[in-house]
């Protein structure tokens, strides 16, 4: 590229492509970065949009783009195997002679990837992307650009888990919760003290603990009521 772009033009082309929503870039500050590394490589910054990628904070160069520089430069690469279980290539160059790649779900499994959830969902392009960085990699690195390939950076973070959620256990049993319903006197502050038992019982007992507190709570307005009858008979 003969013209180079002015600074002010790549920050307003970044914040544009941040705004769009578009190939992955979140903020501007990710597509003005992006843009300034393809202009230092010679190309116009809108190219960044096309080639790289933000992973987890890190630039990548597109496995796909990778291979068209590799390519461009003279690279030849001949594919033996393309499949979900295994991808081999290939790859040779005049400024550094020729090498066989072979990723296989095998080896991926050894390096820890196989049970990653990209592995899992698509396994032929996470091996293609593999064998391509690496036979790029080692006859021609200057086709990579000194970066790595977003299915490499991914690889580079721990996955993140979301921790399934365990129920606290239960603090007592249900008869425990009704054997002290049945010790209460009044019906004054009932309700309430069924509830903070409801949450020290099992879940599945909630429904039964509440069925047997309203005979309880019956029973105990019914002597409440007898309690006032009589004493208004005594006055």
């Amino acid at each position: 590229m003969s013209n180079i772009i002015p600074y002010s033009d790549i920050e307003r082309m970044g914040m544009a492509l941040a705004k769009s929503n578009l190939f992955g870039v979140k903020t501007a500050e990710q597509a003005i970065a992006l843009m300034l590394v393809a202009q230092a490589e010679g190309l116009h910054p809108a190219i960044a949009a096309l080639e790289y990628d933000i992973i987890d904070g890190r630039p990548a160069l597109k496995s796909q783009a990778m291979l068209s520089r590799f390519l461009k430069a003279g690279g030849k690469v001949e594919w033996h195997e393309h499949s979900d279980t295994r991808v081999a290539a290939t790859f040779s160059h005049a400024a550094g002679g020729s090498i066989n790649v072979d990723w296989d779900m095998e080896r991926a499994n050894n390096a820890g990837l196989a049970g990653r959830m990209n592995w899992r969902k698509f396994p032929r392009q996470m091996l293609r992307a593999r064998v391509i960085s690496e036979g790029v990699r080692a006859v021609y690195p200057v086709a990579t650009g000194g970066m790595y390939v977003p299915e490499e950076v991914q690889d580079f973070t721990p996955e993140r888990t979301v921790e399934a959620y365990v129920e606290p256990a239960p603090e007592m049993d249900l008869d425990h919760a009704l054997l002290i319903l049945g010790e209460l006197q009044t019906t004054q502050g009932f309700k309430e003290r069924v509830q903070e038992l409801a949450k020290k019982i099992p879940g599945r007992d909630v429904e039964a603990l509440k069925t047997k507190a309203r005979e309880i709570f019956s029973q105990i307005r019914s002597v409440e009521k007898m309690a006032l009858i009589e004493g208004g008979g005594n006055d």
